[in-house]
């Protein structure tokens, strides 16, 4: 998390279902992007940044790789921001890109350590 990131405020149980452990990195969200935290993201294969994935892509950020955790503001330029990588979170609390939504972007995480259920589903 960037020193500067005054308006980030962590509060997990906001969109955290369940009590799988909960990882977070720092990643390079790409330029240009303007995203809201709970933002699906995915993995620009050509240079490793971060963007809001769209089923529509083909640049390799297609594929739902993590969750932005505060909002970002990338369109001067690339910044760093913390995601999560692992977790279970309710997906109707996400954020996601066009072509996306919380069906295909469970399927798209099958077999990662990202899970999305509602609260109440044991």
């Amino acid at each position: 998390m960037p020193a500067d990131s005054a308006e980030f405020e962590y509060q997990p149980g906001h969109f955290v279902s369940g009590d799988f452990p909960i990882h977070t990195q720092p990643v390079t969200i790409a330029s240009g992007e303007e995203l809201e935290a709970r933002s699906v993201l995915g993995q620009v294969t050509a240079d490793g940044t971060f963007k809001l994935s769209a089923s529509g892509a083909s640049d390799g950020s297609e594929t739902p790789k993590a969750i932005l955790a505060y909002a970002v503001d990338a369109s001067g330029g690339a910044v760093e921001a913390a995601v999560y990588m692992s977790g279970s979170f309710d997906p109707d609390k996400l954020v996601y890109g066009t072509g996306h939504d919380a069906e295909s972007v469970a399927q798209a995480l099958l077999g990662s350590p990202i899970f999305l259920r509602k609260p109440d589903q044991r």
